[in-house]
């Protein structure tokens, strides 16, 4: 099986707001930016961009006013406790909505959630396994 890069689309409401909640907001850096989409620099990590909502549900036939958990977290692994505070803070100071605020996990490691502007949970986090492990940044 050969390996593949997947981007994660996420449809967002409001193109503008979105950009600038995740540059601006959390300091993500835009790699290409088409208009109607656009994609960050994702270190070794699967890439993220962002997408109409509505452009997005008709791409893949389903309509654009779902709500509620839809099952899905987006995660990303930071290198320390440190790093994962800070992004908590920027994305709380970016008007996210903190879920669980950063502490030590049940299984090791670290990490907090937040729902940004349209509601996507993501988890943010670190882990206690060796250096080796890849990170987003």
């Amino acid at each position: 099986m050969t390996d593949h890069v997947i981007p994660t689309l996420i449809g967002v409401r409001d193109m503008k707001a979105a950009r600038r909640f995740y540059t601006d907001g959390l300091g993500w850096k835009i790699k290409n930016d088409y208009g109607a989409s656009v994609f960050f620099e994702s270190g070794n990590a699967s890439p993220i961009g962002l997408y109409g909502r509505e452009g997005l549900a008709e791409v893949v036939g389903t309509d654009p006013d779902g709500s509620g958990f839809s099952g899905l977290v987006l995660t990303c692994e930071l290198e320390d406790e440190a790093r994962v505070d800070e992004m908590m803070a920027q994305a709380e100071k970016a008007d996210a909505t903190i879920l669980k605020p950063a502490d030590a996990l049940p299984w090791g490691g670290y990490g907090g959630t937040f729902a940004d502007l349209d509601g996507y949970v993501w988890r943010v986090g670190c882990s206690v396994r060796g250096s080796d492990r890849p990170t987003a940044e």
